[in-house]
Order: C-alpha cells, then structure tokens, then sequence
C-alpha cells in the first residue's frame, strides 16, 4: 500500500492558520496524486481522556501552549472535513509523551485514550506509525499510542 507520512511544525507560523491548512493540502494533494493512505503524528493535548474529556481540559495541564494545541486540532479538524472518500488517513499521538530520553522499546504498542502519565518510546512510537501506514487498523480517527 503506498502512504504517505506526515510530521509537521513550522515554529514562526500561526498554529491556528498553519495546521488546518496543512490538513487542507493533503486532503487535496494526496487525492490528486492517488496516494491513498495518509499517517500524520498528532499532539496528545487534543485527545479525549477516558472521562471524554481532551488532555487540554483536565486539571493541571500546562496551558502555556494551548494555541498550539487548538491548531493541531483544528489540522485534524481540517483533514476530516475535507479528505475525499478515497483517502484513508488515521493521526497518531503519544497518548501521554514521550518516554524521557528516547526511552527503552518496550517491544510493542497499543492504542488508548490520552493519559498526562503514560510515556511511549522513540522506537515504540515509530513502529505504531510505520505499521498503520503498512498494514491499517485505524481508519479516519486520531488515536493515542501506549507502550505494550
């Protein structure tokens, strides 16, 4: 299957302008270009808690970068609305961060609800993200990825 993978940040743009199009451009884009799956990395902040509730929302969340947060999900927003039927696409998230240090692999993943406490390793992660672009488990959805 051909994929696309997408890891974006452009720290001199407006996150509120710059992600939803990004989203916009791929939707239209990879449409054009016949790829049909597309597999983006995606900030935990946005995700749903297992009370539904976004990361961004639970008490004690650091909110000093909450415009950035609502621009990565006004991109999801953007790629939702306007991706074609033809165009297969999930996000990929640590559900929580990052383990410190690049962390150890645990050796697998799984997929959860946002979590502030939950740590994924470098090598965990990537291996979530190259797996859905090969072989797709989750379709048009924003995932949270925990080590196994």
């Amino acid at each position: 299957m051909t994929s696309a993978l997408v890891a974006v940040y452009d720290a001199q743009a407006d996150p509120g302008a710059f992600f939803p199009a990004v989203g916009r451009a791929l939707a239209a884009g990879l449409a054009r270009a016949g790829v049909p799956r597309l597999v983006a990395v995606g900030l935990a902040s946005v995700l749903p808690t297992a009370s539904g509730a976004p990361l961004m929302d639970t008490p004690g969340y650091p909110q000093e970068w909450r415009e950035f947060y609502a621009g990565h999900a006004a991109g999801t927003d953007g790629l939702r609305a306007q991706a074609p039927a033809g165009l297969d696409w999930a996000v990929l998230s640590p559900a929580g961060d990052f383990a410190e240090g690049g962390g150890a692999a645990a050796g697998g993943y799984g997929f959860a609800p946002a979590d502030a406490a939950s740590r994924i390793s470098h090598a965990d992660f990537a291996r979530a993200v190259v797996d859905e672009a090969g072989s797709p488990s989750l379709h048009r959805t924003h995932a949270g990825v925990v080590p196994a």
